[in-house]
Parts: structure tokens; C-alpha cells; sequence
């Protein structure tokens, strides 16, 4: 778990948020527990937002720091789309938010994030820390959990994954951490992007299934 020091005191951040990067499409995953140090501060909470049609960010951090720093993205996202016509390619929407990220290194947004989606070039992933460094990735998990959830993943990612087999394992990483991190918890919501459009799929329509 991560330790952030505000007005001279410790406190601690929690979560878990996890993707996958699939041939036809990305899986995207997190828990709903948000916390202030050791007080649950809300049950219900979204940490998977939209960018753009295509292009979401899962967060992890700060929630005002992740609002402000997604609302700021959504704006501009906005703002090119209305004066090109074009939309931004999902590398350019991550560049973005590494370049803000990076600017405020001084006084940092304490902000990771997994900014993922499908444009011209596919589907794409990248991963990126409140200091801006930005990566692509296959597989990627964030957050206080993240040690768990990454275990999972190490074990059961494989090239070539389809959705629909990505599901399950981007389930069982975040059931994982949310069985041993006090962080993470309150259930899971996923997020499927594939070509044919956007589905959300909260727990409990997959219990149900």
C-alpha cells in the first residue's frame, strides 16, 4: 500500500485497477473501495472513467488529483475532435497525460493510471506514474493490490488472449487482492472494449451469467 504524507501525517491510498490487452480488444478491471487512510470513504466508487468513445482510464491515486487530471484530458480530447473532425489515437491521449503528469512534477498529481482503448492501429495500452513515465503494455495492474494482482496476471496472460478469455482472469486479479488488501474491496466492475463498441459489466451481471 502506498503512503502519501498530507499536513504532516501519513496516509494511506488504496485500490486495485487492472488491463489486459487482448487481439480483439482490452479488458480493463478494478475494485470499488474507495478509503481515506483507514476510513472506507465510499463503497460504490468508479475508478474506470471515459476519455474518449473508444478510450478509457482506469485510476488509482488521489481521486481529486484523477477527476481534475481526467476531466482536463476529456477537455482537450474534446476540443481537437471539434476542430479536426479527427480522433486522437490512444498513444496520443496517454503522450497527453504524461506531458500534464510531467509538468506538475514539482507539486505531483498523485495519479497512476492505465490508459487503454482501440484506434486506427488496434488496441493499445500504456501505463503511466504521477511523475508522467509512460510504457505500453500487455498486462498491467495498479494500486495498493497490485502485488496480487499482478501474480495472477504473470500466471495466467498469454499471447493471442481473446476477450472473452480475458474476462475471467482479469476477475480473479482483482478478487485476489481484494482478498488479502485491506485497500481494495466492496466488488469489481469491468469494462470491455472491442470494435463493436463499449460494454460495462458490473459483478453482479457476471454472477448472474
Amino acid at each position: 500500500m502506498s503512503i502519501i504524507k498530507e499536513a504532516g501525517a501519513p496516509i494511506f491510498k488504496g485500490t486495485t485497477t487492472v488491463g489486459i490487452r487482448c487481439v480483439n480488444g482490452i479488458v480493463l478491471a478494478t475494485d470499488r473501495r474507495v478509503t481515506s487512510g483507514f476510513y472506507v470513504a465510499n463503497k460504490r466508487g468508479k475508478k474506470i472513467l471515459q476519455i474518449d468513445d473508444m478510450v478509457y482510464a482506469t485510476i488509482a491515486g488521489v481521486v481529486a488529483d484523477a477527476q481534475m487530471l481526467i476531466d482536463r484530458i476529456k477537455a482537450h480530447v474534446k476540443y481537437v475532435k471539434t476542430s479536426t473532425k479527427q480522433p486522437l489515437s490512444v498513444k496520443a491521449i496517454a503522450s497527453l497525460m504524461s506531458n500534464i503528469l510531467f509538468s506538475s512534477r514539482s507539486s505531483p498529481l498523485i495519479v497512476q493510471a492505465i490508459v487503454a482503448g482501440i484506434d486506427d492501429e488496434g488496441p493499445k495500452m500504456f501505463n503511466l506514474d504521477f511523475f508522467g513515465t509512460l510504457t505500453e503494455e500487455k498486462y498491467i495492474a495498479t494500486g495498493s493490490g497490485s502485488p496480487l494482482a499482478i501474480a495472477v496476471l504473470e500466471t495466467k496472460y498469454r499471447d493471442n488472449l481473446t476477450v472473452k478469455e480475458a474476462i475471467p482472469i482479469v476477475i480473479e486479479a482483482v478478487k485476489a487482492a481484494m482478498k488479502w488488501d485491506p485497500g481494495s474491496g466492496e466488488g469489481f466492475d469491468v469494462i470491455v472494449i472491442t470494435r463493436e463498441g463499449v460494454e460495462e459489466i458490473p459483478q453482479e451481471k457476471l454472477e448472474k451469467a
